[in-house]
């Protein structure tokens, strides 16, 4: 699978907004067929940093994100409301899910 981590720094003024801001392109990536997931998380050391995890089957899929009108849209309009280019961290890695933690295992 195609494993992504990205922190995206927005500008203060937009930081609240940020989930609907961003709503309509995660809601199209999420329908994506190649999406495993798409998932934003706020930092709780930085209320201006938004963290985007997300997961492709494979390169086809990752490739037909990148292509899509959706993607395209997103890199034109979201960028005005970052305080900074996002990073990022992309890998292919094994497996198509999550696995569980066992060091930290909840008993029942």
């Amino acid at each position: 699978m195609i494993f992504i981590t990205a922190k995206f720094p927005v500008k203060s003024e937009h930081a609240d907004s940020w989930p609907e801001l961003s709503r309509a392109f995660t809601e199209a990536c999420r329908a994506e067929d190649g999406c495993l997931w798409f998932d934003w998380s706020r930092s709780v050391d930085d209320p201006n940093e938004y963290v985007l995890i997300e997961a492709f089957r494979d390169d086809e899929a990752g490739g037909a994100h990148v292509q899509s009108d959706h993607f395209k849209t997103a890199t034109q309009e979201l960028p005005q409301y970052l305080s900074a280019t996002p990073r990022i961290v992309n890998t292919t890695i094994e497996g198509t899910g999550w696995s569980e933690l066992g060091e930290m295992a909840v008993k029942d």
